[in-house]
């Protein structure tokens, strides 16, 4: 690490990460994020992935692989939802930004999956970007 790590974990404790430097920031609203969530949208930062250091707890993740998208990844104990990856591409990973033991100091630029947004909670109007699909250039789960 050359700098101060942004560091996080799972609810029960059990799971410790630290992170070096943060990417971009965004919502997505697609389904699987709002299902795996329980909230109408996932904020999340994206990583290198070979920049996710584990501190503790490597044996407690868990991951489940849907047939497309992303590998979601998870304490075993507490069930705490802690990283996405490309299973394609593992360096591809984003960072739950509730996981965070402190403000990250990023913020979500934009929405994505949009069309699959919950109806019972409107997306504010924020001024962010919205896709109706992932963001075009960038890596995006599948909704």
């Amino acid at each position: 690490m050359t700098g101060p790590a942004f560091t996080g974990g799972c609810l029960c404790g059990a799971v410790r990460f630290e992170v070096e430097e943060l990417g971009p920031a965004s919502y997505c609203h697609c389904t699987r994020c709002r299902r795996r969530t329980g909230a109408a949208a996932s904020a999340q930062t994206r990583i290198d992935g070979s920049s996710l250091r584990l501190l503790a707890g490597e044996d407690r993740v868990r991951s489940y692989r849907p047939e497309q998208g992303f590998e979601k990844l998870f304490c075993a104990g507490c069930g705490s939802q802690l990283f996405s990856r490309n299973p394609a591409e593992p360096a591809q990973m984003s960072v739950r930004l509730g996981a965070f033991d402190d403000d990250p100091g990023v913020r979500p630029q934009w929405r994505q999956y949009v069309a699959y947004a919950a109806e019972w909670e409107p997306i504010p109007d924020d001024g962010l970007p919205r896709y109706d699909e992932g963001k075009p250039g960038g890596f995006a789960e599948a909704p």
